[in-house]
């Protein structure tokens, strides 16, 4: 039997320790464009890939908070080391709603066999005997290199005229998929979110898995893995994947700003850096982010593994507020990060600096579809004042 309050504390020991260890190694990983071995290695010997997998398949079975709190930690050090093990480990948490088959095929051999993805619905499918035909190319599957199969998004078209539209999420194996070299931007470098690239492979119908078995909280997985967590809806977990690191990466901006500045002397006037408004002003807001939205994500899962151990589900409205929350997180903290960074002096706008660092992988992080919040304010709104939600990834 498993102490997952023991397994708790050292998850976040270690988290801690990493966290200056992924700091130094930041700028390499970002110019190398992935996670170095290392890290992938610190990672799985620390048991973060397992916080969500079922105990079946040797997870640990904990909470959503216990996994964000250790990705917030880590992204303190490296925001796309984080971010990497979000996207990744996450797929652990996925890869249980699918028919257990799927799981089998994955971990029959090693438990530790990891899972990029890309969810973007550009797949070409053709229904065939025993599954479907797929094919296409997929932008951002993050740590790709270092997993071995791949989630990847794509539209069954219906078999009747009139049926609705059935997005799913398809299981492909490394050897039926190639990775295009093309991670090349300004931020995030080290997570490797390259392209995937898929010519006509068969899946069997057990390798894929249904949005909309995911929306019910009634996967084929659940028949198996039975905990509670596995009845979280998959939409709320997914989009936290990709925000929650800037959270963290505030948090360690706001560490070396502090560090930085708590010394300084103005160039110009000689005035200490601690007695500038616009200093004291931008710090002070920037913590109070970091608490509000760590904050609103604790409350968030919390309320949700109450409703998941008591049989209930989300109501429509609590479901859209928090797509919204999770949605909002990126925008707060490349505001707050900002304001650290425009009153750091020039020293960061050199690319070594680490608030330089925190700047662009939180704008870049941002960019990312699901953290665009200004549909999902909208969808809130005109929930809150009685329409119909126009968004179902929740």
């Amino acid at each position: 039997m498993l102490d997952h309050d023991l397994i708790r504390q050292r998850l976040k020991q270690r988290a801690r320790e990493l966290v200056p260890v992924l700091r130094e190694r930041a700028p390499l990983a970002a110019q190398n464009g992935q996670l170095p071995e290392e890290t992938i290695r610190d990672f799985q010997e620390a048991g973060f890939f397992r916080i969500l997998q079922p105990a079946r398949w040797e997870g640990y079975e904990l909470e959503p908070k216990d996994f964000f709190e250790v990705q917030m930690t880590l992204a303190e050090g490296c925001m796309s080391s984080a971010w990497v093990l979000g996207v990744v480990a996450i797929h652990n948490w996925q890869l249980a709603l699918f028919d257990d088959r799927a799981a089998q095929d994955v971990w029959g051999q090693d438990s530790s066999v990891l899972i990029s993805s890309s969810y973007m619905p550009v797949g070409k499918v053709t229904r065939v005997d025993g599954g479907f035909r797929l094919s296409g190319r997929w932008g951002f599957s993050s740590g790709s290199k270092h997993c071995q199969w791949a989630f990847l998004g794509a539209v069954v078209p219906p078999e009747k005229e009139g049926d609705a539209p059935d997005y799913r999420t398809f299981l492909v194996p490394r050897h039926d998929y190639s990775i295009i070299d093309n991670w090349n931007v300004m931020g995030l470098e080290a997570t490797g979110s390259h392209d995937v690239l898929v010519e006509d492979v068969f899946v069997p119908e057990y390798r894929t898995h249904r949005s909309l078995d995911g929306f019910m909280q009634n996967s084929p997985g659940n028949a198996v893995n039975t905990s509670p967590l596995f009845r979280l809806p998959f939409g709320q977990i997914f989009v936290r994947a990709v925000s929650s690191s800037t959270i963290g990466a505030l948090q360690g901006a706001i560490d070396l700003f502090i560090e930085a500045n708590k010394g300084r002397v103005g160039v110009n006037d000689g005035r200490r850096i601690i007695q500038d408004p616009g200093a004291q002003t931008a710090l002070a807001n920037a913590m109070v982010t970091v608490d509000e939205c760590r904050t609103v994500l604790l409350r968030n899962f919390e309320m949700m593994m109450h409703r998941a151990n008591a049989g209930e589900s989300l109501t429509m409205a609590e479901r859209v507020k928090m797509r919204y929350d999770s949605a909002i997180v990126p925008d707060k903290c490349a505001q707050a990060v900002e304001a650290l960074m425009y009153n750091s002096g020039a020293s960061t706008i050199f690319r070594t600096h680490g608030i330089n660092r925190a700047f662009r992988d939180i704008h870049t992080g941002r960019a990312h579809v699901a953290n665009c919040p200004g549909k999902y304010a909208l969808n809130l709104g005109g929930v809150s004042m009685g329409l119909d939600s126009t968004d179902f990834f929740l």
